[in-house]
């Protein structure tokens, strides 16, 4: 039963009928949205004031008038029947609490304060559901009936309990190809290196995604400047090893640690490789990148936010104040083996180019760049829609832009790429194709 009818009334009544209970109200003054409840048959309503005898084989009762003394009333008198009574902001009067529910499906997670503060509560809930990928219903369904056949196949004991355990940490699709699910019916599973950026080093700077991978690894390969809050979110079974230089000190060359994501992958694990900032931005991602696609291991990149951003951050101030700068220059003291490349040319990245790229090429050509420079087109990046077109400078001027916001990229370090690609667009993020 629910005493009261108002907007408070309302989110109780939402409350009980997601938990499938029968819900009677009893009120003078009723919600609109109460009474299209009451309307559809989902509930009952008793339009008086409440009294005594509305207890009679009630369950469970809520006191939610905007009258203290009426929700007293409700609650003493349902201590002499033994019923339970929440009655709303009064914790004195309450014999349990309404939690603030995250759902996905079948999960349900719950945060109670003891009615301390139930604003607090919901600005957890909050920030847990923006941490809770949508999707987690659906893949908590496919965990459930992937755990039933582990459970039909495996005899009971230490090898299924663990099994189950990693099951639970990695995403499993509903493919019988997927790998998960291959591993649990006894086959060899193909590993997965995810290169994540750490960013600048405060924790709460990581992407959801960052996040979310550290805490479901099986390695973490980082590096020397990766701060001990960052790797503290790893499990406690995730192994955990530097890879990484300080001040010029090799621990181990770049090939070894190729060697090892390659062979952890290769074994059936998913590896986090853990670089400072963003992995694209003097990370030596290329190198790491080229010797997984030559192993033919799968790997995806996941930004980070680089140092440069978090100084102006810092700093309070833009690095594109447009008062005073156009564009960003980023450069590093260090090169490869042998000096700086050959072609100083730095990679551009325009923002905002317009929807004709003709005027921004021929400025680029009036610089003396190269007709076969590479470029790239790249539409709604790191959304579901993303587009990429590969092209070079003397085909810019012909290029369609897709739907904004659009970057376009020009430079060497495309050369691989477009060589690799034969034309065909692919999504920079995972490195496969959108189209075929």
């Amino acid at each position: 039963m629910v005493v009261g009818a108002g907007t408070v009334a309302l989110e109780k009544v939402r409350s009980l009928l997601a938990a499938e209970a029968d819900v009677r109200v009893v009120a003078l003054r009723i919600h609109p949205e109460i009474a299209a409840l009451e309307a559809e048959g989902r509930i009952e309503v008793v339009r008086r004031e409440w009294v005594d005898g509305d207890l009679d084989r009630v369950f469970m009762v809520i006191a939610a008038t905007d009258n203290a003394a009426v929700n007293a009333t409700v609650y003493e008198a349902a201590v002499k029947r033994n019923i339970l009574c929440n009655s709303v902001d009064d914790p004195p009067h309450c014999d349990f609490y309404f939690g603030s529910v995250v759902a996905r499906g079948d999960l349900q997670i719950a945060i109670s304060t003891a009615g301390e503060s139930p604003a607090l509560a919901q600005q957890l809930r909050k920030e847990i559901d923006a941490q809770l990928p949508e999707n987690l219903g659906s893949w908590l369904r496919e965990v459930g009936r992937l755990r039933r056949e582990v459970l039909a196949k495996i005899e009971p004991g230490e090898e299924r309990k663990l099994l189950l355990h990693k099951l639970a940490a990695r995403e499993v699709c509903g493919s019988a190809a997927c790998g998960a699910r291959v591993e649990a019916l006894g086959g060899a599973a193909k590993g997965r290196v995810y290169l994540v950026g750490a960013g600048p080093g405060d924790p709460d700077l990581l992407t959801a995604r960052a996040a979310r991978l550290l805490a479901s690894a099986d390695m973490v390969f980082h590096d020397d400047l990766v701060p001990e809050a960052v790797l503290k979110m790893t499990r406690p079974e995730t192994q955990v090893q530097n890879v990484g230089k300080r001040c010029g000190a090799k621990k181990i060359t770049q090939t070894e640690i190729n060697g090892l994501m390659i062979a952890n992958a290769r074994a059936g694990r998913s590896v986090v490789r853990l670089k400072s900032g963003d992995p694209l931005v003097f990370g030596r991602a290329a190198e790491e990148m080229d010797a997984l696609r030559e192993a033919g291991v799968e790997f995806e990149v996941i930004p980070g936010i680089t140092a440069a951003f978090a100084a102006a951050a810092a700093l309070g101030l833009s690095l594109t104040d447009r008062r005073a700068s156009s564009s960003v220059h980023f450069s590093s003291g260090h090169h490869a083996t042998g000096g700086p490349p050959e072609i100083p040319e730095p990679t551009r990245v325009v923002y905002m180019p317009g929807r004709d790229f003709a005027a921004l090429a021929a400025e680029w050509r009036a610089q003396g760049l190269p007709g076969d420079l590479p470029c790239a087109a790249i539409s709604r990046v790191a959304q579901p829609d993303q587009q990429i077109i590969l092209t070079t400078l003397d085909e810019l001027d012909g290029v369609e832009p897709g739907p904004a916001p659009v970057l376009v990229l020009a430079g060497w370090v495309l050369k691989n790429r477009i060589e690799s690609a034969d034309g065909v667009a692919v999504r920079a993020h995972e490195f496969r194709a959108i189209r075929e």
